[in-house]
C-alpha cells in the first residue's frame, strides 16, 4: 500500500521536474533508474532516451535529458521487509499510481515507453505505447 506522504513527495518532485524542464524533441522513451544507497535508502532518477528497443535493453544509455542528482529517495527502514526487492515494489505502485492520477501522465505516456529498473539490474517496462 502506497503511503500518502510517500506518494505526494513523488508527485511533487516529478510534477517539478517535468514542469521546469523543456524536454529534447528527440525523446524516445524514459527510464526510471533505481539506485540502492545503503542503509535501507533507496533512489529513483528519471531519464529521457532518444531511442527505444524492445530487443536492446541497453537504450536508456542514449541519455538526452537526466534528472542527475535531482532524486527522490524513500527510507525503508520502518518497513516490515527491507530488502531491493520491496523497495522496488514501492517504487512500482507510485508510478503506476502516477500513471493513473498524476498531472503529467498523459505526457509520460505520449512516448514508446517507460521503464524502471535498478541501474545494476534488468529493465521491466512499466508502460509501453
Amino acid at each position: 500500500m502506497i503511503q500518502p506522504e510517500v506518494y505526494s513527495e513523488f508527485e511533487s518532485w516529478i510534477d517539478y521536474l517535468l514542469e521546469t524542464n523543456n524536454m529534447p524533441e528527440d525523446t524516445r522513451a524514459y527510464c526510471f533508474n533505481l539506485y540502492d544507497e545503503g542503509e535501507n535508502i533507496y533512489s529513483l532518477q528519471i531519464v529521457a532516451a532518444n531511442s527505444y528497443s524492445d530487443t536492446d535493453s541497453d537504450w536508456p544509455c542514449d541519455q538526452v535529458w537526466s534528472s542527475g542528482e535531482d532524486i527522490f529517495s524513500i527510507d525503508i527502514s520502518d518497513e516490515d521487509t527491507k530488502d531491493r526487492q520491496h523497495a522496488y515494489e514501492i517504487f512500482k505502485d507510485i508510478i503506476a499510481e502516477y500513471l493513473l492520477n498524476g498531472k503529467y501522465r498523459n505526457l509520460l505516456t505520449s512516448y514508446l515507453a517507460l521503464a524502471m529498473g535498478y541501474i545494476d539490474g534488468e529493465l521491466e517496462i512499466i508502460y509501453k505505447a
